[in-house]
């Protein structure tokens, strides 16, 4: 089918459908071949995975499963790699007869399977001892489950109740002491900007800069800097450009949170330009990770207009 004839097609049935598609969108519908033939995204200073939060109301609602994100991410997006997110096979990570069968379908599919993604699993920043070893020890599990599947990471949150002082504290010996069980399994234990102190970029370099571990680092995610949080929603934020230019220094993964675009496909909340410079400029080579979280489009809308926007700006940056 040529390309005229496919881009009719395309308009037709949205027509009919009743949605009003601008053509940014519309581009970014084209199939992920269209997409991986084009020269100058393949010479891209990064490549682009996706992480399954972005997908989270489609698995929450069982429209997809665990199992099944693999396939999505690469026949309907064209990543190269994949980031699990751990609530949605928690029950899962001592079971090695499903792992191998997750292992073998993102293998198959030429997928790199790069971190998972804890949760609930407790507070490694807790200025209690007693508390702090439980969260510690409650990770051990997902550090194994991350090597057997071939991951160089798992993210975990520094959170803890306390003054940031006391948190500080207890995030050093608490992700330091991860950190040291990882080392064993060649794996990276990396903090997110992911609330409460977290999210403020000076407070958490100070912790990674005081454990001082090779395998212990920071996944700067470009949305995430809320420092105070309100039911009207955020009153005080850390500047994101400011946060992530400080957290590209102990970077093992980068997170390109994405929630509203404008009619020419950019991210009205963050300069997508600016912030991949500043990745740029810090010397990182990595994966880039979707990580869509918008409500106006739907998730596989705001996934593949994520994927667009990270494709034209790192055209125009490589």
């Amino acid at each position: 089918m040529n390309l005229k004839r496919r881009t009719f097609l395309q308009k037709s049935a949205l027509a009919t459908s009743g949605l009003i598609i601008t053509p940014w969108l519309l581009e970014s519908c084209h199939s992920p071949a269209t997409n991986q033939t084009n020269d100058t995204v393949k010479e891209m200073f990064f490549k682009i995975s996706l992480a399954e939060w972005s997908l989270h109301k489609t698995l929450f609602d069982g429209k997809l499963t665990h199992m099944e994100f693999p396939g999505v991410a690469k026949n309907e997006f064209g990543v190269d790699g994949v980031e699990y997110v751990n609530q949605f096979f928690k029950d899962k990570a001592k079971d090695t007869a499903y792992l191998t069968e997750l292992k073998t379908r993102a293998d198959d599919l030429g997928l790199k399977t790069l971190l998972i993604m804890i949760d609930g699993e407790g507070s490694l920043g807790a200025p209690d001892e007693a508390e702090r070893k439980i969260a510690v020890e409650n990770h051990y599990k997902w550090v194994e489950a991350a090597k057997f599947l071939g991951c160089h990471s798992i993210r975990v949150n520094a959170h803890g109740v306390g003054t940031a002082e006391e948190v500080h504290a207890g995030a050093v010996q608490g992700l330091g002491s991860l950190a040291t069980f990882a080392k064993d399994f060649g794996m990276n234990v990396i903090v997110e900007n992911h609330g409460g102190y977290s999210s403020d970029g000076s407070w958490l370099t100070g912790v990674m800069a005081e454990i001082a571990m090779e395998n212990c680092g920071t996944l700067p995610d470009f949305g995430n800097f809320c420092l105070k949080r309100t039911e009207n929603g955020c009153d005080e934020e850390y500047d994101r450009y400011t946060g992530v230019t400080e957290m590209m220094k102990y970077a093992k993964a980068v997170s390109a949170k994405t929630n509203d675009f404008d009619e020419a496909g950019n991210e009205i909340h963050t300069d997508y330009k600016r912030m991949m410079q500043i990745v740029k400029d810090a010397g990182y080579r990595g994966f880039v990770g979707i990580e869509y979280e918008g409500r106006v489009l739907d998730e596989y809308a705001g996934i593949r207009a994520s994927k667009a926007l990270l494709e034209k700006v790192g055209a125009e940056l490589s």
